[in-house]
């Protein structure tokens, strides 16, 4: 049997997986996709995307796509004994140059099945009901073994294959997993109740906090419930619903998915291994599901790597880009950990006994996490931060300054309203921005007036100096 040769073998076709072989190919990679699954998720599992997942998908080109198909939200609400308690939403507003100030509820399998139908139009379609037997590191790259005795060699490996990742487990990289003793159930489904439904996550507050109510896409409600033992069944978490509600009820009229997850955190020592082999998403971080963050995490994973990794192959950027990876991922994904834990457990442990309230103010602490806009590349300056969102105008046209990326490249901004007349390499883009109408491309935002900015491919800031130095960043 011939060896077939390609850029990325990716194992793992999970929302993570999916993205980093569709971003991959946007940045001119041939990559493969391996799993064992015969076809994407139909239900369950994640179910929003935060604000800066959104501007991400801007960038990728999906956001059109998939924004229609989900229910934006940005309000949480607290009740007790049938009545209203306090509503939150206020960290939203302090947002700057973020115009998705909500999450966007919608189940990953709507994501999947969207970037399987994209990968399925290219020559790499998902191979799918086949595993990975091994990966040997060889001069070329690495040499990937399948189920059914093909053989791929590949520049570089990705897994991205969930928290019990063949990949990782093979490299022999330690993942010690923590497992407080918290457990809890999850049903999707449509449901019948004389509550007033609202489209906000609302946190009930009895003894404990121990039912949230999240609003889903299209019809369908998600409610998670603290059951702290494995041994429950869908009645037990049913009856925990309508305690909480209480004098309100609740019944299901139709249950999608009922499933149970106990918390558990890690995060692998090491992202990168033997200058071939990357961990992505949940192969390398696991966390509680509190506050949203597992899939958004993930993604964002993706769109750290893929641009590095097309830089690396087809530009011929230095190797020591990639090292990049696990220095910005890992902090990232530690600081998930820390939010997403103090969540979980404000839902058992108060010392005023309001578990509710506790639980949204940790939402605004932490909202920096929680809606991705507060996630940087370095401790301080430009460098390393998230460009802003813009509203900007092509003739009278109104559009966004994240709709003007492009994943594949660099893009050097120059807010200015005279022509510069600049010569780049050929993986970076030139836009020119002016303050009125007379200009291509113009804005009347003033945040980044007379600068130039260099922008990465997943839109952090590379560099922003003003107009005058700008041969300084180049």
């Amino acid at each position: 049997m011939s060896v077939q040769t390609v850029d990325v073998v990716i194992v793992g076709a999970g929302p993570v997986g999916l993205m980093s072989a569709y971003l991959g190919q946007k940045c001119g990679l041939n990559t493969l996709v391996v799993d064992k699954s015969d076809k994407p998720l139909e239900v369950g599992r994640a179910d929003a995307l935060n604000a800066r997942t959104l501007q991400l998908l801007e960038v990728a080109g999906l956001f059109e796509e998939l924004y229609p198909l989900g229910k934006p939200c940005n309000t949480s609400s607290v009740w007790a004994d049938g009545k209203f308690v306090s509503r939150q939403s206020a960290w939203w507003d302090s947002l700057e140059g973020c115009l998705h100030k909500h999450f966007l509820m919608i189940g990953q399998s709507y994501i999947e099945k969207l970037l399987d139908r994209k990968l399925s139009e290219t020559t790499s379609p998902v191979k799918r009901s086949t595993a990975v037997e091994n990966i040997e590191i060889n001069s070329a790259g690495c040499l990937t073994t399948l189920s059914d005795g093909e053989k791929i060699q590949s520049s570089y490996v990705i897994g991205a294959d969930g928290s019990r990742s063949f990949v990782r487990n093979l490299f022999k990289v330690p993942f010690e997993i923590v497992r407080p003793q918290i457990v809890w159930a999850v049903i999707d489904g449509t449901i019948e109740t004389d509550f007033d439904k609202v489209p906000e996550i609302i946190v009930f507050q009895a003894e404990t906090s121990d039912v949230a109510w999240i609003p889903r896409e299209g019809n369908i409600d998600r409610f998670y419930v603290r059951m702290d033992t494995k041994d429950f069944t869908f009645e037990d978490a049913l009856a925990k619903i309508n305690r909480a509600m209480k004098p309100h009820s609740l019944k299901f009229k139709e249950i999608v998915w009922f499933s149970q997850f106990s918390v558990k955190e890690s995060i692998a020592e090491k992202f990168f291994v033997n200058d071939r082999v990357f961990l992505a998403g949940d192969a390398c971080h696991i966390h509680s599901v509190n506050g949203g963050q597992g899939l958004n995490t993930g993604l964002a994973d993706a769109f750290n790597l893929m641009w590095k990794l097309g830089m690396v192959l087809k530009t011929g950027a230095p190797t020591e880009l990639l090292h990049t990876y696990e220095g910005e991922r890992k902090p990232v994904a530690q600081g998930v950990i820390e939010s997403s834990g103090e969540l979980v457990r404000s839902t058992k442990f108060s010392k005023t006994g309001t578990h509710a309230q506790d639980y949204v103010s940790i939402v605004q602490k932490r909202s920096g996490n929680i809606t991705g806009m507060g996630i940087r590349y370095g401790q301080q300056g430009p460098r390393g931060s998230r460009l802003f969102d813009l509203e900007v105008f092509q003739g009278s046209n109104k559009t966004r300054l994240y709709s003007l990326l492009n994943y594949s490249r660099f893009t050097l901004i120059l807010f200015s309203d005279t022509d510069v007349n600049l010569h780049l390499a050929s993986f970076a883009n030139v836009i020119r921005i002016g303050s009125n109408a007379r200009s291509k491309i113009w804005t009347d935002s003033s945040v980044y007036k007379n600068q130039a900015i260099l922008v990465r491919p997943d839109s952090y800031i590379e560099s922003l100096t003003s107009l005058d130095e700008i041969n300084s960043i180049l």
